[in-house]
């Protein structure tokens, strides 16, 4: 095996495994920073890192005008950063500060970041049918899919989350007749609060979705080469051409649980990113991190939280400043309409800034006059002041003022309101 060499007054060596927004986030910010060591980047697709939200909309829909590329190609050159793309890192020695890759290859590093995400979680019902079954992690997956979905298809979609809710407004505006199957009793249940949930219902519904909810699935047959049939446990039965499910994902700890890191639900990182091992780092959608302000560890799988935190665990490495904490926030995109989550999911009261279920609405989420949660819909503008009240655990104290559409939040959440 050829070694990266590793004499004693070398440069600093930081090894950053992961090919998607947390490494290509953390790789930027060790260079912003002033590390001039060597930073080497593993990834195990072939493919430059990527953004993973266009991959259930553009990338579908419209694929001759999506951009995922995170940085072109010549970026990582521009910045001394050394590539292994399509060669995945297979076993590490935390110890001797030794990673392994797929094709035969060792890096010897000082310090190493895991920002290797987690991939879809299996449905083996599903899978056992083969052909026309697909699920949406990768930008493999996406471009797989795209080929499959043309006006009159019917499309099953398995699971009612984020990712299955995007697919299904992707698939009915490419001209497709789509069902979505959850197994729980609402859509999105740990994903966005009850309200901004109702709101998009009656979204899909009026493009023609189809909901069946509280579906449990236990039979899944192919009655010809073409047509698929799920059947749930109350007797219900689904016919489609084409299944797409998203159950969740599985996190990718594999080399960390390898290396005897501390593992539960995600890798335990402290507020500088670094695991039970002082030289080893994690970050993105695998990292569980510690947030002094709430006194836990918390794990987030959102793009902002693969950026912030791929971008402070970086600079971490770097400078061994912690990592400032952000209230978790994500987006969707769905029929050309623009939903924002931000803080706590649920709460005592939602208050509504302008007419409920209207598309164009802040609504914030309250527990003893407290702001912990808030989303918008097609009013992005007001999520950053919200989110700056919902840090701040800003009180209410005049819910007509805040209920106000004219009242301007950049002055309720600085205090000039």
């Amino acid at each position: 095996m050829n070694a990266l060499p590793h004499p004693s007054g070398h440069a600093p060596v930081h090894v950053v495994v992961g090919g998607g927004q947390a490494a290509a986030a953390a790789v930027t910010a060790m260079r912003e920073a002033g590390f001039s060591g060597r930073i080497v980047l593993v990834g195990a697709e072939a493919h430059l890192p990527y953004e993973r939200p266009p991959l259930s909309k553009e990338v579908l829909v419209t694929p001759q005008a999506a951009q995922v590329s995170i940085h072109p190609e010549g970026f990582y050159a521009e910045k001394g950063i050394e590539c292994r793309f399509g060669d995945a890192a297979v076993h590490f020695d935390a110890d001797e500060r030794r990673l392994e890759l797929a094709s035969g290859e060792t890096l010897a590093f000082d310090k190493l970041l895991l920002a290797t995400g987690a991939r879809a979680r299996a449905y083996p019902l599903l899978d056992q049918l083969g052909s026309g079954v697909f699920t949406l992690r990768t930008l493999d997956d996406a471009e797989a899919l795209r080929g499959h979905i043309w006006p009159g298809r019917r499309v099953l979609v398995v699971g009612g989350g984020v990712i299955g809710l995007e697919v299904a407004a992707s698939a009915v505006i490419m001209g497709a007749d789509v069902t979505v199957i959850e197994r729980g009793a609402r859509l999105m249940a740990r994903g966005a609060p009850a309200p901004m949930v109702e709101t998009l219902i009656a979204l899909h519904r009026d493009k023609g979705v189809t909901f069946a909810l509280g579906a449990d699935l236990v039979e899944a047959t192919r009655a010809n080469t073409r047509e698929i049939t799920l059947s749930a446990a109350d007797g219900r039965q689904f016919v489609g051409d084409l299944v797409v499910y998203g159950i969740g994902v599985e996190l990718n700890v594999d080399l960390a649980i390898s290396a005897g890191l501390r593992v539960e639900d995600g890798i335990v990182v402290d507020e500088y990113g670094r695991t039970s091992h002082p030289d080893i780092y994690a970050a993105g959608d695998v990292a569980r991190q510690w947030t002094p302000a709430r006194g836990t560890h918390l794990r987030f799988e959102t793009w902002a939280n693969a950026q912030n935190q791929g971008t402070g665990v970086g600079r971490a490495m770097v400078t061994g400043e912690p990592c400032a904490f952000e209230v978790p926030w994500y987006w969707t995109d769905q029929y050309g309409h623009n939903f924002q989550v931000a803080g706590a999911q649920e709460a005592d009261e939602w208050l509504h800034r302008g007419e409920p279920g209207a598309l164009k609405a802040t609504v914030f989420g309250l527990k003893d006059d407290v702001v912990v949660g808030a989303f918008t819909v097609d009013n992005g503008r007001e999520m950053r002041p919200a989110r700056a009240m919902i840090a701040t655990g800003h009180r209410i104290t005049d819910r007509t003022l805040i209920a106000n559409p004219k009242t301007d939040l950049r002055k309720v959440a600085d205090g000039r309101l």
